[in-house]
């Protein structure tokens, strides 16, 4: 199926809706469409909720990026524009176990210097010696003139979730 930039990003606004708190941005400046804000809380208790045995707090911050054709110049701009901006939203505490910074650069072309870039990213922080967990960069491509997902090796998860939210034989609501 051929896909706009503008259908994928709709598409992956709506799949995303369930799980994430989605801020959509419509600033001309930047070609970032929108955040997608994911935050759990898990632990352990016994009796009372005040008797907390463990917790743990997950949070992932993706961003979606509409870019026609992605050159090198401007994968490493937004990618640490992207990684900044997720560094500042981090809650980092005794709780806090990990957090993911995901940007997906959604483009119609690609220039294959920045997908060998992109494919190499390691961008890693831990907090306290990872005490208070650590910080984990995934980064996804969308290539729609050749319809290639590629992501560097953290965000392998994401690029699954992309091709069976984007190439699925059946979408959420078809029979």
């Amino acid at each position: 199926m051929e896909y706009t930039r503008e259908a994928v990003i709709d598409r992956l606004l709506r799949s995303y809706s369930s799980c994430y708190n989605i801020h959509l941005i419509e600033d001309d400046q930047v070609p970032i469409t929108a955040r997608c804000d994911f935050f759990e809380h898990s632990g352990k208790y016994v009796i009372s909720k005040k008797a907390e045995l463990w917790s743990a707090d997950n949070e992932e911050f993706l961003y979606l990026v509409n870019i026609p054709h992605l050159t090198m110049e401007l994968y490493q701009k937004w990618r640490d524009y992207i990684h900044e901006d997720g560094m500042n939203r981090i809650h980092v505490g005794p709780g806090h176990m990990a957090s993911y910074i995901t940007p997906v650069f959604i483009c119609d072309t690609c220039e294959e210097e920045a997908r060998k870039a992109l494919k190499k990213c390691r961008i890693y922080k831990s907090f306290h010696f990872s005490l208070h967990g650590w910080a984990d960069h995934h980064t996804a491509l969308i290539e729609l003139s050749t319809g290639q997902i590629d992501a560097n090796a953290g965000g392998r998860q994401t690029a699954k979730i992309l091709k069976k939210v984007l190439y699925s034989k059946k979408s959420k609501g078809d029979r």
